[in-house]
């Protein structure tokens, strides 16, 4: 509706104060709808085209999977201890690490005092709680033992966060390395080559073919250089954006499994990541085929959400989820196992938080390995190129030196 614009309150309902959003033409028109309702307006503000939403998207202000994960520890912990959902969700709201987690904190809080459940308030806010986090609120809430959802949801989120730093904590000397290796080379290539080819033409002496190869590339660097990285930073920023489209993941998903050492750590997080989540839901009685329905997504990759979503399909037409599991090669005997024993057993969430507990060991391992096996291999790289660089450099001095003629 043209001119309709959207605006923040601050009312008082029933002895407390309670803020929302409104949409309406002007302040008057909202003050007035607020008082024909039965509520004291105390503030009412314009949210600015720069609110909320754009807010979670800026770095300065994005809404972080770990400051997400302490929200909801501590929402658990003050229901546990027996405060109503809302005087909990107040608690927290200035506890919050960034504002863009507390304007939707607030706004979470704002429907729960209006009636509406938890889960429905947060499933108003995609970009901040995951679908797997609604889905189990929802099923708590439905089934009345929302404080146990809260820690198992809690839970979940550390042990994702745990496996995501034990993943980063493993990928930062080798891009530290690679990044230093990178400048060095550069630098070699625009400044210090140049002097050398001065010298060399000064000289007037014919050039052994490895220098020749390093001038060349030192030319092309100093004219090139600033049109290259101009084309990578463009891919970088079309990269950030269209990096999670699903055209593009469907081709390098693929591409990522089947990498060298790197593929076989991210199967691993993969199967982790979809073992909690669907552990996890079952454990709070969310319906088999509505958990596979939602976790495919987290698992990250689209080669395995395709077999989640096959294996969704198998169990609609019937088929145990063990049985389903294993025609899918990507999960692996030892889940299909797990899974067969655990449907037999009546104890599938037990059996798949062991399998995630086993994945999250392997990739801790697999990780600190990969340290182990790419240092080495980086420092062997990098004292090659820089050799090189050097040994190519030194050839014509050796040769004027030597008076001999290197091919």
């Amino acid at each position: 509706m043209a001119g309709t614009k959207t605006f923040e309150y601050t009312v008082i309902a029933d002895g407390s104060t309670r803020t929302g959003k409104i949409d309406g033409p002007d302040t008057q028109t909202v003050a007035r709808h607020l008082r024909e309702s039965g509520l004291t307006p105390i503030a009412i503000d314009e949210v600015s085209k720069t609110g909320l939403n754009m807010e979670i998207k800026l770095g300065g202000n994005r809404v972080s999977p770990k400051d997400v994960a302490v929200v909801i520890r501590q929402l658990a912990t003050m229901v546990n201890a027996g405060l109503s959902l809302f005087n909990s969700l107040t608690a927290i709201i200035d506890q919050a690490a960034s504002p863009g987690l507390t304007a939707v904190l607030r706004e979470v809080a704002g429907e729960v005092e209006s009636g509406s459940s938890l889960g429905e308030a947060m499933s108003k806010h995609p970009r901040v709680f995951s679908p797997v986090t609604i889905a189990m609120i929802k099923a708590g809430e439905a089934g009345g033992f929302l404080d146990t959802v809260l820690v198992s949801v809690a839970e979940q989120m550390e042990s994702e966060l745990r496996l995501r730093r034990a993943i980063k904590s493993a990928m930062v000397y080798p891009i530290v390395v690679l990044c230093f290796a990178a400048i060095i080379v550069v630098v070699m290539l625009v400044f210090i080559v140049p002097v050398f080819e001065g010298i060399f033409d000064s000289a007037g002496k014919s050039l052994p073919l490895p220098t020749l190869v390093l001038v060349k590339l030192s030319e092309i660097l100093r004219i090139g250089g600033l049109p290259l990285a101009a084309v990578v930073i463009a891919f970088a920023v079309w990269w950030g954006r269209h990096k999670n489209d699903l055209p593009i993941r469907r081709k390098v998903d693929p591409m990522k499994l089947k990498t060298p050492i790197i593929g076989g750590l991210m199967l691993k997080v993969a199967l982790a990541r979809l073992s909690r989540s669907i552990s996890t839901m079952s454990a709070v009685g969310v319906p088999i085929v509505q958990t596979l329905e939602i976790v495919g997504d987290t698992a990250g990759n689209t080669v395995v959400s395709d077999a989640v979503e096959r294996v969704k399909l198998q169990v609609m037409n019937g088929i145990g989820l063990g049985k389903a599991i294993a025609a899918e090669p990507i999960f692996g005997t030892m889940i299909a196992h797990m899974v067969a024993v655990g449907e037999e057993s009546g104890a599938l969430d037990q059996m798949l938080d062991k399998v995630a507990e086993f994945y999250d060991e392997e990739v801790t391992a697999a990780a600190a390995s990969i340290t182990s096996i790419i240092e080495p291999l980086l420092i062997a790289v990098v004292g090659a190129v820089v050799g090189s660089i050097l040994i190519s450099l030194y050839l014509p001095i050796f040769q004027l030196s030597t008076g001999v003629t290197v091919e």
